[in-house]
């Protein structure tokens, strides 16, 4: 991998970081390499090898394979003749019938609009442009593109679903559906088509000459807003902007700039004391109510963890405490370590906190694992006087939580971990 280095004397075009905002010289990158920040390590940006046909190619086969996986029936449940079946908008429905519609809405966003937006997007931007052609509006569906990758949670789906499978087995015989294997397919599709997509290349396509900051800016070591130059995090344009509607935008995405996040924070720390009031009703209340012809249950997330344990199923147990306990903690910790370091303006162990913020970046989602266990269990348990499941107050509680902590990451602007560099740092 290549890492990209600051001369003056270059005339390469200029590029900042958008974790650490260090001006910095463009370098070639070969087919599958990646081009790093020469200070924080950050990926500024990958070269992908065919990346357009490629990343069409599994885009149009994840289309077919969401309708295929949003029509026909996920998993069923046979217990004395009787086949209860169900899909993810069975699912949805379900819960929005026992009154849970926040649970509901949530479930339908990362699971079936936003997995669609992804397919749809990447079509959209990239079969006009293999017919040598400008996708109309390719600003507007980038964005969305963009929110659909960070809320699209197929893999997440998939790994609740095999946790629903294992507990539902201890209940009667599991029927799987063929929505489950194209699910499967339909994560792995999406997964290779975001991992093809090749968004620098794709907007050179657009745009021959983007309107970036000319190459003969000094650097001096200097961040991009001692330069008054905003770095895109949508596109990633090095540029300084252009007004529009009294706001700052991306001249080549139309994303809003600032210098910094506004009232990061603010945002931050009001999303993080939210999410941590919220952890402990999440954890204390009833996540599932049972009821059955032996009476009635109520399992919070930890007893559920103790049953996979009891049941035989130790690594999912164990995969079950981590994502829907410890992540969720840990995740509320980091944050607030990275919110606190900056209200410190702390200048040491700034490559640690930069690590830190990125796998809290990555690890988020996992939280929704147990969400998704809920919503098959409830849609598939309905045999009536027999046994019933329903979501209980824990679950809503538990999903507030995930959000949250995904909102509060988002605010935080990991620049603010660099604005106050030890002695000689910025002069790199």
């Amino acid at each position: 991998m290549n890492t990209a280095i600051s001369d003056n004397r270059d005339a390469r075009p200029l590029i900042a970081c958008h974790e650490c905002d260090l001006m910095q010289r463009e370098r070639d990158v070969p087919p599958g390499g990646a081009l790093r920040c020469c200070r924080c390590r950050a990926v500024l940006y990958r070269r992908r090898a065919r990346g357009f046909d490629r990343a069409l190619a599994y885009a149009l086969a994840a289309c077919v394979l969401w309708l295929i996986s949003n029509t026909f029936p996920i998993v069923g449940l046979a217990v004395n003749g009787d086949l209860v079946e169900t899909t993810l908008f069975g699912a949805v429905r379900v819960l929005y019938r026992d009154g849970m519609w926040p649970l509901a809405g949530l479930i339908f966003i990362t699971t079936i609009l936003m997995p669609a937006l992804q397919a749809l997007g990447m079509v959209w931007l990239l079969l006009p442009l293999y017919l040598n052609r400008r996708p109309w509006r390719a600003d507007a569906v980038f964005r969305l593109l963009r929110v659909a990758r960070n809320w699209g949670m197929t893999e997440v789906l998939m790994l609740g679903l095999l946790v629903a499978v294992v507990k539902l087995a201890h209940i009667a015989s599991v029927v799987t559906g063929p929505a489950l294997w194209s699910l499967a397919a339909l994560m792995l599709l999406l997964v290779a088509a975001s991992s093809s997509f090749d968004e620098r290349a794709m907007w050179q396509r657009v745009e021959s000459a983007p309107p970036g900051v000319p190459a003969d800016t000094p650097l001096d070591g200097r961040t991009a807003t001692e330069s008054g130059i905003c770095v895109c995090h949508d596109c990633g344009l090095t540029t300084r902007g252009m007004q529009r509607h009294r706001h700052l935008c991306c001249p080549r995405c139309g994303a809003h700039l600032h210098l910094r996040k506004p009232a990061s924070l603010s945002r931050t720390w009001a999303f993080l004391i939210s999410a941590a009031i919220l952890y402990i009703p999440a954890n204390i209340l009833p996540v599932m109510n049972t009821s059955s012809l032996f009476g009635a249950q109520k399992d919070t997330i930890l007893s559920g963890v103790a049953y996979l344990w009891t049941s035989g199923s130790p690594p999912l147990a164990v995969l079950v405490f981590i994502a829907s306990i410890a992540v969720p903690m840990l995740k509320i910790l980091a944050i607030g370590y990275l919110a606190t370091s900056a209200n410190l303006r702390m200048t040491q162990q700034s490559a640690f906190r930069a690590r830190v913020y990125r796998l809290v970046e990555f690890v988020g989602r996992w939280s929704m694992l147990d969400i998704y266990v809920i919503a098959v269990l409830v849609a598939l348990v309905q045999f009536s006087a027999m046994a019933t499941i329903e979501a209980g107050p824990a679950a809503i509680a538990f999903g507030a939580v995930v959000v949250l902590t995904m909102f509060a990451a988002m605010s935080f602007d990991p620049r603010l971990i660099w604005d106050f560099p030890p002695t000689g740092e910025g002069s790199r």
